[in-house]
């Protein structure tokens, strides 16, 4: 061994930020990382029941009594590849169980004998995947008689008190794989190829729980105990799902949707074949409310997908779309005030009418739009509610779309918030189908969300003479509500000021090796601001800090609702074929856009709530991808406000079970930072902080000082005087020569 070789190696260990940057370089979600769908799979004995008390033993007994479990219990893996595609379920293990059930689904599959779990298999899996299902239909109010003393005569009396009934849950048949979809579920051949060619296999939970429960639910709750309680489950059951974000819920109701109109159609064809009749022309049977545009693009194009060679049309709602609609009266129990205010908005109409006849004679009359044939249109509520609200030939009536039977909310905290409620309530209630199925869906869900759904849907089946208004509400939560994805790295970063905010943006955007705080941020990578004007002001302030060798200001642009459609529809297109390394944006791009790419997001400026740090978060790390990081930033103004986003990012680590001395926000920090009032919590959801809104001298997006800033408004103010000065000066020199007269020079036009 040559001793000078041994003598000059380098004794220094490599810094963790080192390895930290090797770790990530691997485990980018742009780098075309494996997905892992299956967020949970928690191992859970069988021999655990809930409420029963275990006795105790001593440890040999115990020793001897787990020996036995795991020789008779062996390990059953019920999302293993399966070699022979005849097989439905595949059970490895020497003692494994045979079927229990089986379910033939139709004459052409009767060969495969599809099998179904019993319920204490369907019991460990849910509880594996961390999937809870609970009836909601089911909670109504009972009375309950209590005795009450009156103080002032000294007596007892009954009253009648209200109480509430817990919801019950339940554990129906689990998707184990997308093969069951068509050999249990039996969906039509041409669906189960399009889901097989987009590689759809291992389904995530949310896909897990909800699929066997839209597509068939007589068939999902075959071995549920006291399943009659459910309700009449023959045309559907309403839904409700609260999952993670990136977790496949846009194909969870795409799939049923696109399955309910061909099992239609094909019906309907029978039957006009039986009667010799041409079949019936296309009708609207789902429509699926998003809050963005953005949002309702990408669930146009995940729907094409699905449905190719289905003969099925799913359309965007666009400006000028003529919807088959019909015509229908209102209630006639308005008071009388409100007939006169109908009739003199009538006499005006007729006016307008009166008057514009001559020129409407002059004009050419455009021809009627045709109606849009659309199997299911996918749209934001303010333009379809604008399209029904609108060209109504009186006040007494309405336009409303009979033939809807599917009505899809996605993101229905946000349709439902009083942003969107009344367009959302307005649709709901133009969908006048007795047979209307609806379903929401949404990683975030509060509990006054879930009071108005069932409220509004008990007040619907109270109008309603159909059997199928007692349908049951049944809601599917995923882990842990309003937590965001267990597998990214989050991080928390103080910056003192908004200066400090951009140097610290420079530093993600420029690491150094001497930076210990975790894994580096590498393009592409989301920036989300407050406002629309912080988010320009942003974008001219780094959009030089790339190099030109690199794509300069190329690589760096801006999205909000104050650009055109054709803008935003190019810049996202920029973004997905990775022309853009940093979009900066506001919360218009916080929730359900699918970038499968994006290495992190940082917050510029910090979430008004928990829900819009988790929406946010959730832009990276989509379908299970490791790798991604959620930076958040945040100066003194934004203390009092940090608590809320610090205890989702702790709820989140611990979910994922990272140990807690690794962990970004450690107890001393909760700890130490303030309590937020409701009033305070609830101003910072709806205005943000105030400073950054207003334009407060504190909160301008530049890298000056303030000293600086005040320089160059002081420079700028002197130009200006000067100015003015020096044309006064011309003026009273003009008034003093004689004004215009023949005798004065003349001295231009100024």
């Amino acid at each position: 061994m040559d001793i000078l070789k041994v003598l000059s190696r380098g004794i220094k260990q490599p810094s963790k930020s080192a390895k930290n940057a090797g770790d990530a370089k691997a485990n980018l979600p742009s780098a075309g990382n494996k997905t892992n769908p299956q967020l949970f799979h928690d191992p859970v004995s069988s021999s655990s029941s809930r409420g029963s008390k275990r006795k105790r033993r001593n440890d040999a007994e115990a020793e001897n009594t787990d020996a036995d479990a795991d020789a008779d219990l062996p390990e059953v893996d019920f999302f293993a590849s399966k070699s022979d595609p005849s097989e439905v379920t595949a059970k490895e293990g020497p003692a494994a169980p045979p079927p229990k059930a089986v379910e033939p689904t139709s004459s052409s599959s009767a060969s495969s004998t599809p099998t179904l779990l019993i319920e204490e298999e369907c019991r460990q899996l849910l509880r594996s995947h961390r999937l809870k299902l609970t009836l909601l239909s089911r909670r109504h109010i009972k009375s309950k008689s209590k005795v009450v003393k009156n103080k002032k005569k000294n007596k007892k009396a009954k009253v009648e008190v209200e109480v509430k009934e817990e919801p019950v849950q339940f554990y129906p048949q689990p998707l184990s794989s997308f093969r069951d979809l068509r050999t249990i579920y039996n969906i039509p051949p041409k669906l189960a190829e399009n889901l097989q060619n987009e590689s759809y296999k291992t389904p995530t939970e949310v896909q897990l729980g909800s699929l066997p429960l839209l597509l068939r639910p007589d068939l999902a709750l075959k071995h549920v105990p006291n399943s009659e309680e459910m309700g009449d489950v023959s045309c559907g059951i309403d839904f409700l799902a609260v999952a993670p974000t990136g977790s496949g819920k846009t194909i969870s109701f795409l799939v049923p949707a696109i399955d309910d109109i061909l099992r239609r159609r094909d019906a309907a064809a029978a039957a006009a074949a039986a009667a010799d009749e041409a079949d019936a022309a296309p009708e609207l049977g789902a429509i699926v409310m998003a809050p963005t545009r953005e949002l309702v693009f990408q669930i146009v194009n995940e729907g094409r997908k699905l449905a190719l060679g289905t003969g099925i049309k799913i359309s965007g709602m666009r400006k000028g779309v003529n919807l088959p609609t019909e015509i229908q009266e209102k209630d006639h129990t308005a008071e009388s005030d409100d007939k006169e205010e109908d009739e003199e908005e009538r006499e005006e109409e007729e006016e307008t009418e009166e008057s514009s006849e001559d020129e409407n004679d002059k004009s050419r009359v455009k021809a009627p739009r045709p109606v849009t044939r659309a199997d299911i249109l996918v749209t934001t509520p303010a333009m379809l509610h604008r399209h029904l609200t609108s060209t109504c030939s009186s006040s007494q009536t309405r336009k409303i779309l009979p033939t809807v039977r599917t009505l899809i909310l996605d993101e229905a905290d946000v349709l439902l918030d009083p942003i969107f409620r009344e367009q959302t309530l307005g649709v709901w209630s133009a969908c006048t189908n007795p047979n209307l199925r609806v379903s929401f869906w949404s990683a975030t869900m509060s509990s006054t969300i879930e009071t108005l759904i069932r409220d509004t849907l008990v007040s619907r089946r109270s109008t309603s003479t159909s059997t199928s208004s007692r349908c049951p509400l049944v809601r599917l939560v995923v882990g842990l509500k309003d937590t965001a994805v267990p597998n990214i790295t989050h991080k928390l970063t103080y910056t003192a000021s908004e200066q400090g905010k951009l140097l610290a943006l420079r530093q993600l955007l420029r690491p150094t090796t001497s930076d210990d705080s975790g894994p580096p941020l590498r393009p592409p990578f989301l920036v989300f601001t407050q406002t629309i004007d912080r988010a320009s002001a942003l974008h001219e302030e780094l959009k030089y800090d790339i190099p030109l060798a690199a794509g300069g200001p190329t690589r760096i642009a801006a999205l909000h609702s104050g650009l055109s459609d054709a803008d935003r529809a190019a810049i996202m297109r920029r973004f997905r074929s990775g022309d853009i390394w940093v979009l900066i944006t506001t919360d218009v791009l916080a929730r359900g856009v699918d970038f499968a790419g994006v290495n992190g997001i940082v917050n510029y400026d910090i979430p008004g709530s928990t829900a819009a740090y988790v929406h946010r978060a959730g832009r990276t790390g989509r379908a299970g991808r490791e790798g991604g990081i959620a930076v958040t930033l945040y100066t003194k103004d934004d203390i009092p406000f940090v608590k809320t986003v610090a205890n989702v990012i702790a709820l989140s680590e611990r979910q994922a079970g990272k140990n807690p001395a690794d962990a970004a926000v450690q107890k001393w920090l909760l700890d130490a930072l303030p309590d937020v009032s409701k009033d305070d919590r609830k101003r910072l959801r709806e205005r943000g902080v105030e400073s950054r809104r207003s334009g407060g001298s504190r909160a301008h997006v530049t890298s000056q000082s303030g000293w600086e800033r005040q320089r160059e408004n002081n420079r700028k103010g002197a130009v200006e005087a000067s100015k003015k000065r020096k044309k006064q000066e011309r003026r009273e020199a003009k008034a003093g020569s004689g004004g215009n007269g023949s005798d004065s020079e003349w001295g231009g036009f100024d």
